[in-house]
């Protein structure tokens, strides 16, 4: 494994429309690390994954992230830093009016690629790691919670990113559901990439126990999980 951190904040500051939400923020993530983020609603955790991928300035401090300094990082840089992570949402954020395929479709073109070829052999590629290769043609809405949310990963593995930044990706689906989704995380760590997880569900942390960060009070710390 390598010695460089995939990320890395010293002494960082996180603020939300110039109010400080998490001050004093330190961390090292490394390649093949699956690290949890736990805390109330409203501790910061969101505001914390947005800086990651510079949807929020960092105030003070250091910050970097898969290679890219988050302090006053330009806006022609930004998509360059995205490409690097992937992003797994909620609620999915698939877009309604077309096709899983042309979900992934839009994303690849977005982030530049070209070759027509490569982008389908590349899309059949993430689908097929997240056992959805069939459902390619199929609408959004004609997918269960679980199977919009593998498609959600599909979509974050595309550009082949070092990190996963995972936003609660179990909080719309049901337990099973969120266990499938949880080994699907599991695995694609192993295969070296990060992965720094929100979630509020502690019987998941419980059953695989991992690393655990908590926002709490502004700061940010290492836990450990006890059963309740």
């Amino acid at each position: 494994m390598e010695n460089n951190p995939l990320l890395t904040l010293k002494h960082a500051y996180i603020a939300q429309q110039k109010n400080v939400v998490l001050s004093e923020v330190s961390m090292d993530i490394y390649p093949g690390d699956f690290v949890y983020l736990i805390g109330n609603t409203g501790s910061g955790k969101s505001s914390l994954l947005k800086t990651l991928y510079a949807d929020l300035p960092i105030m003070e401090g250091e910050a970097e992230v898969v290679g890219f300094s988050l302090k006053g990082i330009k806006e022609k840089d930004i998509p360059f830093l995205r490409r690097k992570i992937g992003i797994v949402f909620q609620d999915f954020q698939l877009l309604p009016d077309r096709s899983v395929r042309d979900n992934l479709m839009f994303v690849l073109k977005a982030t530049g690629w070209k070759d027509k070829a490569k982008m389908e052999e590349r899309i059949r590629y993430v689908l097929k790691r997240v056992d959805m290769e069939t459902k390619h043609l199929n609408m959004p809405h004609q997918l269960s919670g679980g199977e919009q949310q593998r498609v959600s990963i599909a979509r974050a593995l595309l550009n082949d990113p070092e990190l996963i930044l995972a936003d609660e990706p179990t909080g719309n689906l049901d337990p099973s559901t969120s266990e499938e989704i949880m080994l699907l995380l599991k695995e694609i760590s192993q295969s070296g990439r990060a992965i720094l997880m929100a979630t509020h569900d502690y019987s998941l942390i419980l059953k695989f126990p991992s690393r655990t960060l908590k926002c709490q009070d502004g700061k940010v710390f290492e836990t450990m999980q006890t059963r309740l």
